[in-house]
């Protein structure tokens, strides 16, 4: 690992997150109200509840993220699967809540911790481990919530990346610009 490796990391990581917290928040911006409650079949999880297991791993990982467990032992994992949302507003709520907690504990974050050892469910991850492995989950999560609002928005839905149909148009912009460096995200 070079020595530029954990400063690029840090300064990377928060803005990598909050675009997967974006690409959720518009996602469900353009589904409906009774969208985000809703399941396309008796097994699966609707919005509502990815948001609320999302919460719930959020705040249990992230509290006291470098001193516990990131499974916490007031964690309710099983609960995070039974519906209790009954509005948007709660859903959102949750969703900031949630990210809050993630975004304070990175940001508080410094290159020399990344190599520490920390723990989830008893198994020890370096803090760059860890923090790797939620981006994963997240993002994850976040692909079902937009495939999910896609799915309720129908004709309506507005692309979050490049639209059907636009590739060509896109590359051709991108490409008559000189090349830079620049997160894909920004």
């Amino acid at each position: 690992m070079s020595t530029t490796t954990p400063l690029n990391f840090l300064d990377n990581i928060r803005p990598l997150f909050s675009y997967y917290k974006s690409l959720g928040e518009r996602a469900m911006a353009q589904a409906p109200d009774d969208a985000l409650f809703h399941t396309i079949a008796n097994s699966q999880n609707s919005i509502a509840t990815i948001v609320k297991h999302l919460h719930g791993n959020m705040l249990s990982r992230w509290t006291n993220f470098l001193t516990e467990d990131g499974e916490k032992p007031w964690r309710d994992r099983e609960g995070e699967f039974n519906p209790t949302f009954v509005n948007r507003t709660e859903v959102m709520q949750a969703w900031e809540e949630g990210w809050a907690c993630l975004f304070e504990a990175i940001d508080l974050l410094k290159p020399e911790q990344l190599q520490d050892l920390i723990f989830i469910r008893n198994e020890g991850h370096t803090v760059l481990e860890a923090v790797q492995r939620q981006l994963a989950h997240y993002s994850y999560h976040c692909g079902q919530i937009v495939l999910l609002s896609k799915h309720a928005a129908g004709q309506h839905w507005q692309s979050l990346s490049i639209a059907r149909g636009e590739t060509q148009a896109y590359n051709a912009k991108r490409f008559e610009q000189p090349k830079e460096r620049k997160r894909f995200y920004e």
